[in-house]
């Protein structure tokens, strides 16, 4: 497998362990990393993101093989593993770092995220309006190593 091959995606749907989880399971994702977008802190660390003062959200970046999985079938798996009629929460985690979020790569991505999301929202299966935001990737940070494959680990 050639690596100029491989395109990226970063989502943000609740805890990123849990979502991570959901498309390591996925045929095509080559690999995930768990981390920080979309806040104004350089180099945020997790208990940084959880005291709210970054502005970041718990994010997944996903390197896929395109020619296996689409971009809008990452996206249909991200819609159905939380709920993005939920302004910054995810079950019982509660803040900003927990919003749904999609970050796009380039033009292609934002536009295919953006059909997405009007799409899901005219279908008639939410009763309220979808939350979720979708802005241009910023820096990303690697959150620490015993985040990384956290449900591997934990053996869950």
């Amino acid at each position: 497998m050639d690596n100029n091959s491989l395109e990226k995606a970063t989502l943000g749907a609740g805890c990123f362990w849990g979502v991570e989880a959901a498309f390591r399971q996925l045929k095509g994702v080559i690999s995930t990393s768990v981390g920080y977008m979309g806040g104004h802190w350089p180099n945020p660390c997790y208990l940084d993101v959880c005291a709210r003062v970054t502005g970041h959200a718990e994010v997944v970046q996903v390197e896929y093989e395109p020619n296996i999985i689409s971009y809008k079938q990452l996206l249909e798996t991200f819609w159905t593993i939380h709920d993005p009629t939920s302004l910054n929460r995810q079950g019982p985690d509660r803040g900003e770092q927990y919003r749904s979020v999609i970050f796009y790569h380039n033009k292609k991505q934002e536009e295919i995220a953006r059909k997405s999301k009007f799409d899901l929202q005219n279908s008639g299966k939410y009763d309220k309006n979808i939350v979720t935001e979708i802005k241009a990737a910023s820096d990303y940070y690697l959150a620490e190593d015993y985040h990384q494959q956290y449900f591997e680990k934990k053996g869950v």
